[in-house]
């Protein structure tokens, strides 16, 4: 658990919805009857040089868009730091070494798609293409991927090891790996429409993909977007107790109370038996703070609280929730605090806690 409050100076994300540069979050969302949720791809040609493209996977070039956007909207050209979350990495390109492997019975091997493969590719790249040698750092700690570059980042700033530093979380899925997790009840193996989810009865959760990334500084600026108050992670509680008493005393540490939070955006998946973990929170400890809900939006995937993230930036900027979020009716309240609640399976839990600068 960590309180160091860090600004966010800009946000950019690629995503199943019409969300490149800040816009649709407010509109009517992309509907989809799929059995899983694939990024809207932007034009990629008008962030990254054609002649590098043919060369990049698809998880490189959305990772690369939207960390383009955000350091657009912060003004900067640099950073002293980047890090960057993935709980699956480059899937497409260990596939492809993998399947080469097999079919070529482990010779005449290209290296290509092995070097590409790595975790740290995404960083890597957008270093290169910045030309900056400075710390750079990826997580892959699965579920908790996202939330480990903001612990980081947040160590990074208080110690000043630096000052201005890209964070950003990004997942891709693929059919292979779709496959494989449908056999073992993670993902739903039929269509679903996307924004009738939470009404489906089949086992698992939607699967989808996307990349978000931000701009953090330890002080607000004029970019300043939102702020960061405090994050914190709880591995396989063993009851709704326990997680009851995570809420609060995160909520504590950051001296708030839930009567404090406007919103609690929950990372409900359309998988009813995990999903009941949430109603059974925002029914107890948070009982009387309004709710939201993401990930009909942009699907299930290890990384999905940064696009939860990236809404609760938009929600606070615009001061509004969207219908397509909650239906609940917030009267005109002024939006100050915005609590993001994510679990994974009742084993990897985590909060970020998102207000006004």
């Amino acid at each position: 658990m960590m309180h160091f409050p860090i600004y966010i100076n800009g946000s950019g994300t690629v995503s199943p919805q019409p969300t490149l540069e800040g816009q649709g979050f407010d509109l009517q969302p992309a509907q989809y009857q799929e059995k899983y949720l694939k990024i809207t791809p932007p034009d990629y040609k008008k962030f990254i040089d054609v002649k590098l493209l043919r060369r990049m996977s698809k998880i490189v070039k959305m990772g690369i868009v939207s960390a383009r956007l955000a350091m657009e909207e912060a003004g900067v050209t640099q950073t002293d730091a980047i890090i960057t979350g993935t709980g699956m990495g480059c899937q497409i390109d260990t596939e492809k070494f993998l399947n080469s492997m097999l079919e070529n019975n482990e010779t005449l091997l290209t290296p290509t798609s092995f070097i590409q493969s790595t975790h740290n590719t995404i960083g890597a790249q957008i270093a290169l293409m910045l030309e900056n040698k400075n710390y750079n750092m990826a997580y892959v700690h699965r579920t908790f991927s996202f939330e480990s570059t903001l612990l980081d980042a947040m160590m990074q700033l208080s110690d000043k090891e630096a000052d201005t530093i890209l964070v950003g979380g990004i997942d891709e899925i693929t059919e292979e790996s779709w496959l494989i997790k449908t056999q073992i009840g993670y993902y739903k193996k039929e269509n679903v429409d996307n924004l009738n989810l939470y009404d489906d009865t089949q086992t698992g959760a939607l699967s989808g993909e996307g990349s978000a990334f931000f701009v953090v500084s330890a002080t607000p600026g004029a970019h300043t977007q939102a702020v960061i108050k405090g994050v914190s992670t709880m591995y396989k509680p063993e009851s709704t107790e326990e997680t009851e008493r995570f809420v609060e005393k995160f909520l504590n540490n950051a001296q708030m109370t839930p009567q404090d939070i406007d919103l609690v955006l929950t990372g409900h998946n359309g998988d009813q038996f995990f999903d009941q973990l949430y109603d059974q929170i925002t029914k107890g400890v948070l009982k009387n703070v309004p709710s939201g809900r993401y990930k009909h939006l942009c699907g299930e995937y290890d990384t999905a609280s940064s696009y939860a993230l990236w809404l609760a930036v938009q929600m606070l900027r615009n001061q509004l929730v969207p219908n397509a979020i909650s239906s609940h009716d917030f009267c005109a309240k002024p939006l100050k605090n915005i609590l993001i609640y994510n679990h994974f399976r009742n084993i990897n839990h985590s909060l970020i806690l998102v207000s006004q600068p």
